[in-house]
């Protein structure tokens, strides 16, 4: 039986700064939706992408890297990069696009996550493509919502683009968590 976080390292400052951008995510959409207060809704995206980029450096600078943040960071990551593409989408058509690939991934992910847990007993980690369609997707929903009145062919490049890192993101995560999958040879079976 795979123990759910065989490290032991829950209340760590990074899983903290994961919690509170989870926390984050309703106060967004409260603020964008129910206030309509885009200056409000521009600090607080950019407070959740600030912990994110916090919560990374100290859990490696510090020696705080868990299981719970490897599963947790990409969690809150993904789940306010939803609500705010959704909030946005609203005033943004092509966003509905960017939006069901992001939900298309985010599951094929899930699925596959899961299944290189269960079968290698280790959490994945986060790689440089992830990093880079999450950085993509936080600085276009910034721009949207900063320059609300920019040229259509603007916001249509930077949606494509998300799109583009979205997709990438998909296939090579895909590629990570399959290789993954087959048994390793021993050092002494190479030639």
């Amino acid at each position: 039986m795979l123990k759910l976080f065989p490290d032991g390292k829950v209340w760590t400052i990074p899983n903290l700064l994961s919690f509170f951008r989870l926390l984050l995510v309703p106060v967004i959409v409260w603020a964008y939706v129910g206030q309509q207060n885009t200056v409000l809704s521009i600090i607080l995206l950019a407070l959740s992408a600030l912990t994110d980029i916090l919560d990374g450096q100290i859990a490696r600078r510090f020696n705080m890297v868990s299981d719970l943040g490897k599963a947790l960071d990409p969690v809150a990551d993904k789940l306010t990069q939803v609500c705010v593409v959704l909030c946005l989408a609203f005033s943004h058509p092509l966003l509905w696009i960017l939006l069901g690939l992001c939900v298309l991934r985010e599951s094929i992910m899930a699925v596959l996550g899961y299944l290189t847990i269960r079968k290698t007993g280790k959490v994945p980690q986060a790689k440089w493509f992830g990093k880079l369609s999450t950085v993509v997707l936080y600085g276009t929903a910034l721009a949207l919502l900063l320059f609300p009145g920019m040229p259509q062919w603007l916001s249509v490049a930077l949606t494509v683009l998300c799109m583009f890192c979205v997709i990438l993101a998909l296939v090579l995560y895909t590629r990570y968590f399959v290789g993954s999958w087959k048994p390793r040879e021993p050092d002494s079976a190479k030639p």
